[in-house]
């Protein structure tokens, strides 16, 4: 029996996670605001449809018997932001397999030591917000699964990105630790997780935990470029003043998984790489 998978909000992740499954012989349908950026994922016979999550309920797409990945961010509207995933469930046609909801680990807040059984603490209203996504998707009657991400990076994006482009900074303040997790090994865990139908509340991240200091120096020598200059916290965005470890080998057991990249000494060559070979 053909399986069919629903990717609303088919972005940096999402996009990768579609590809896997067409090639594993699933029918996918995705959503994008933009369907001519999903030209590659159509030529393999994706069906790319049109959708505007600030526009959440008119999704108008069945989801009836479909394994569901949705990776859609909290939006800013009017300098407010909004949390959109709510309105998408609410406004999901049919009733899904099985769905798989993309958030973060900005839920855990200021909690510094994360595994599979740490609570959520939210502290800023981004963060309350994507709980509330969260909540809004597990009080659902069909089985769901969470998967909390740390950082994602790969081609262009993550710290060697940003140090290209000379927009990364460093705190002037005490080492900050920072989890992170290849968007390869992102897309394969959801993909195996639709696949498996599996449920519950789950964080994904690699092996290796490091600071800010230490992976920029990585780049650095590895691309031949100066270290970033340093500024004040305030200057940074809420994400890069978490200091926070993540344990997430909890889904990777039970899926049966390995990380391709296990650490970002891995992962950031092979980004770069691949950057250079497109």
């Amino acid at each position: 029996m053909l399986r069919h998978a629903l990717v609303i909000g088919c972005g940096y992740t999402g996009r990768r996670t579609a590809g896997l499954l067409l090639r594993r012989g699933w029918a996918v349908t995705a959503t994008t605001r933009d369907p001519d950026g999903l030209a590659d994922l159509r030529d393999h016979g994706a069906t790319v449809l049109r959708f505007d999550a600030s526009r959440a309920a008119s999704l108008g797409v069945s989801a009836e018997g479909a394994s569901v990945l949705l990776s859609v961010p909290t939006l800013r509207r009017d300098g407010s932001l909004a949390e959109p995933t709510p309105q998408i469930v609410s406004a999901l046609d049919g009733f899904p397999r099985h769905l798989v909801y993309l958030s973060t680990t900005g839920v855990y807040g200021a909690t510094r030591i994360v595994d599979e059984a740490t609570p959520a603490a939210p502290e800023s209203q981004r963060q309350r917000l994507r709980l509330l996504a969260e909540q809004s998707v597990r009080s659902q009657a069909y089985p769901s699964l969470v998967l909390r991400p740390a950082a994602i990076y790969g081609p262009g994006r993550g710290v060697h990105s940003a140090m290209q482009a000379g927009r990364f900074r460093l705190s002037q303040g005490r080492p900050r630790y920072v989890s992170r997790i290849h968007v390869d090994d992102l897309a394969e865990v959801a993909a195996s997780a639709m696949q498996q139908g599996i449920e519950g509340v789950y964080p994904v991240a690699d092996g290796l935990p490091a600071t800010s200091r230490d992976v920029a120096l990585f780049c650095a020598r590895l691309l031949g470029l100066q270290m970033p200059p340093t500024v004040a916290d305030r200057a940074l965005s809420e994400t890069r003043r978490a200091d926070r470890q993540v344990d997430g080998t909890a889904v990777l057991d039970l899926l049966g998984l390995r990380l391709r990249y296990p650490t970002f000494r891995e992962g950031i060559p092979a980004s770069i790489a691949k950057e250079r070979a497109s």
